[in-house]
């Protein structure tokens, strides 16, 4: 979703588009390719529920790109006028929907939602939530404008979010984990360097609207020491239920809520959560997870951004799919890390 000042900056971006792990980038084992999703022009049929479960996530260091799994690179011409009005998957949360979600939260051992699918909430300031933050320029004092996450990395101290909310210099924006009315209960995080793709910064790719920041350490201490951290995973497929927490520009705390993924493309997902509105890009779409020290560390598998920088609604975003490129970008990032 785009950020404030990025609205209408979408209307003049090309097809623009707008991971916190316990150190590890993770691939799925190799899948046939899902079913293309229609363009948004026509009926959406309701989803089946899996016919098999989701195959468990490997260390990316560990394989080769799967045989079978195509690049995920080309953004297809298929985001016409046609596309500009697509149809909302369900009014309200099905049977079948429900049954999807056990059926994928069984196989990922992530928790159910305790509220309706594709509905938003307050989230709540517990530790899951606060590893994400809101992105300010000119400090605290100035305007969140983006949202963020951090994620695992060696020196912990790496966060992701939308390559369209990292654009410009990076001595004014600041990251600030669980904020909340005005307040930065875990601190205040200085940005010292941010990492994109080249293809974004060269001509907005929506295929790579996906960025890394370094943050400098507060008091002696790495962000991920403060808050933790979350996986991030590439190459996982479409078929995921995922929590989404972002903080829109008019509030002083952050929403979030659960719904299942949908294929708009090869390079791009899309999710029907209403209310994520300007400030929400970067939200990490996030399976959540019990892994890691704290038992509650989930993986990272998008960040709201890619279509249209987002989205062109309030209530259905989209995000680039995590592919190659963006596992590329992170061992990029964990290097310019280690040398800062």
């Amino acid at each position: 979703m785009t950020s404030g000042n990025d609205k209408a900056a979408c209307r003049y971006l090309p097809t623009a588009r707008c991971e916190v792990p316990l150190f590890s980038i993770q691939r799925s084992p190799a899948r046939p390719t899902p079913t293309g999703r229609p363009i948004p022009a026509q009926p959406i049929p309701t989803r089946p529920a899996p016919t098999q479960a989701i195959p468990a996530q490997r260390h990316l260091a560990e394989l080769s790109r799967p045989q079978g799994v195509p690049a995920q690179d080309h953004v297809p011409a298929e985001h016409g006028a046609a596309a500009l009005h697509p149809p909302r998957r369900r009014p309200t949360v099905s049977a079948v929907a429900w049954l999807v979600a056990l059926a994928l939260a069984g196989a990922t051992g992530a928790a159910l939602p305790s509220q309706e699918l594709g509905n938003p909430h307050t989230a709540v300031a517990d530790r899951v939530d606060n590893r994400v933050g809101a992105l300010f320029s000119g400090g605290l004092g100035g305007t969140h404008y983006c949202t963020a996450s951090v994620v695992d990395s060696p020196k912990g101290n790496m966060i992701i979010t939308a390559a369209h909310c990292l654009s410009g210099a990076d001595q004014d924006k600041v990251f600030v984990p669980g904020y909340r009315d005005g307040t930065a209960p875990l601190g205040v995080w200085q940005i010292a360097s941010t990492i994109q793709d080249p293809g974004w910064t060269a001509n907005g790719d929506a295929s790579v609207d996906v960025a890394f920041a370094v943050l400098k350490p507060l008091n002696g201490r790495s962000v991920q020491q403060v808050v933790g951290a979350n996986r991030i995973a590439v190459d996982q497929g479409f078929d995921h239920l995922v929590t989404i927490t972002g903080y829109p520009d008019t509030l002083e705390a952050p929403i979030t809520c659960s719904d299942l993924v949908d294929r708009f493309s090869d390079s791009q997902m899309r999710i029907d959560c209403t209310g994520y509105s300007d400030g929400t890009s970067g939200s990490p779409w996030l399976i959540p997870g019990r892994g890691g020290p704290t038992g509650d560390e989930g993986t990272v598998i998008g960040v709201i951004g890619g279509f249209e920088t987002g989205g062109y609604t309030d209530d259905i975003s989209y995000s680039s799919y995590f592919g190659d490129r963006v596992g590329r970008l992170y061992r990029t990032a964990v290097t310019r890390a280690a040398g800062l």
